[in-house]
């Protein structure tokens, strides 16, 4: 009976645990509160099952993502497209261009019809408005699965 307790023991702790889920630290840019407000909502603190949004860094200027992604580490960067002054699209395109292995980027189109303009910003994903929750933390959790280290 001895050897059977033992066997059971040596089988749980030899068995892998769960999987700790992705963190990901999101930069997320827009010159509209509402809209920043509205991503957060949708996004959530969990938006898949093995991700966890750990930090949120909000812009509302194209200087300050600049800056901010220059100085800090993101894991995935949101721009709204329909940002006023200078849109995502723009800034994501720039950001691809002069940032050296620049995080992921998440676009907010204005239409569906405008994914075309999504591709040309270089940005990975598209997510139009109005925005989906299902579309948006889709998109979030295919980023952070995609940009996660290979498990050993």
């Amino acid at each position: 009976m001895t050897a059977s307790n033992e066997i059971a023991t040596e089988t749980k702790a030899g068995s892998p645990g769960p999987t700790p889920p992705h963190q990901v630290s999101v930069l997320l840019y827009s010159d509209d509160i509402t809209t920043r407000d509205a991503v957060r909502a949708a996004v959530g603190r969990r938006p898949a099952k093995d991700v966890e949004v750990v930090r949120w860094f909000e812009c509302a200027t194209a200087a300050a993502v600049v800056s901010a992604v220059e100085g800090q580490h993101f894991d995935i960067l949101i721009l709204d497209g329909e940002a006023a002054k200078v849109g995502g699209m723009g800034l994501a395109r720039q950001l691809k261009n002069e940032i050296f292995n620049c995080p992921p980027i998440i676009v907010l189109t204005g239409r569906p019809q405008d994914s075309w303009l999504a591709a040309w910003s270089m940005a990975d994903l598209a997510v139009p408005h109005p925005l989906d929750p299902i579309a948006l933390t889709s998109a979030v959790a295919l980023l952070a699965r995609a940009g996660a280290p290979a498990s050993a």
